[in-house]
């Protein structure tokens, strides 16, 4: 059986007495994409730090490219790419030399980093640029360009720490064109998000909430196997409306999404034809379920009281 990329086992991270990541067991294959989806706060960055030989786990084992983090975490670093979810790039230095500065941490010099240096900015579209300041960079070619350094040693897996927070939509994509091209040359890309939208572009996910793994599977395969009933509610005003629309019989619970609601109902094509009657609604209509509504049913009531989740 071929070696995973990475392999979680009841990893545990306390900070005192505040459990961070409470006992999470996961693994990624080679070559995967592979979501790690929950909000700000959720444990996320701390969990990717640890895979990462930033952090070392109070228990449990994190196992990557074959290594151990809690024994080898120098070894970890030199053969993977990290991009951090903090902007980590020199900002009064040049495209041109950012992308030097970290081919000489990653040991290449010469004629090596100058070839090295010329296809990573071809491969993150920043080919041209590389006399302009960073600070004078936009969003999204400063998130590509830390992506481009984090490539330069030619790593197996790429960890990204929220990767496309702060860009604009299109930019987003394009940051997910390049991930696709990567995971194709065989790499490995282990990314987090908070954005539920982008859960669809990974091949496997799992989704973390306060600290704890609640799901993991294929975006499908979780939409099937937890997603509930959902009506798409339409009306002028669903804030005003929510309240009626959750008291409602058949509805178990309603949200707002959007512009819309979300009533959740163990029948809902009768939900759907009941909720057209009410005065106000426009339009009800059967849909599939997001993600977010699937991840909203899983970690309803797992909350911990009283706590604070962890940072990241």
């Amino acid at each position: 059986m071929a070696e995973k990329a990475v392999l979680l086992d009841r990893l545990v991270k306390r900070f005192g007495r505040f459990t961070a990541v409470d006992s999470i067991s996961l693994s990624v294959e080679r070559g995967e994409v592979f979501g790690f989806l929950g909000p700000n706060g959720a444990g996320k960055s701390t969990t990717i730090r640890i895979m990462c030989g930033l952090l070392r786990p109070t228990s449990g084992t994190a196992v990557i490219d074959g290594i151990d983090v809690a024994r080898r975490p120098e070894d970890v670093r030199a053969g993977i790419g990290y991009m951090s979810q903090r902007f980590s790039l020199y900002r009064d230095l040049t495209v041109g030399e950012n992308a030097a500065f970290f081919a000489g941490v990653y040991g290449l010099g010469g004629r090596e980093a100058s070839a090295r240096i010329g296809e990573v900015l071809a491969d993150v579209g920043l080919s041209g640029v590389e006399s302009l300041q960073v600070s004078s960079l936009d969003p999204g070619r400063r998130q590509r360009l830390a992506l481009g350094c984090s490539l330069m040693h030619r790593p197996r897996i790429l960890f990204l720490d929220e990767p496309t927070s702060g860009v604009d939509p299109r930019t987003r994509g394009e940051f997910w064109d390049i991930i696709y091209r990567l995971a194709e040359s065989g790499v490995t890309v282990f990314v987090t998000t908070h954005y539920m939208q982008e859960a669809d572009f990974c091949s496997r996910l799992a989704m973390i909430h306060a600290g704890r793994l609640v799901a993991s599977g294929t975006p499908g395969d979780l939409r099937r196997e937890h997603g509930p009933g959902v009506v798409e509610v339409r009306c002028a005003d669903p804030s005003g409306m929510l309240d009626a629309l959750s008291q409602s019989a058949g509805v178990e619970e309603a949200f707002l999404f959007g512009d819309a609601i979300h009533a959740y109902s163990a029948d809902p094509a009768a939900s759907a034809a009941a909720l057209s009657a009410i005065s106000g609604v426009s339009a009800a209509r059967v849909i599939e379920p997001t993600l977010e509504d699937v991840f909203v049913r899983l970690v309803r009531g797992t909350a911990r009281p009283g706590g604070t989740e962890a940072a990241g």
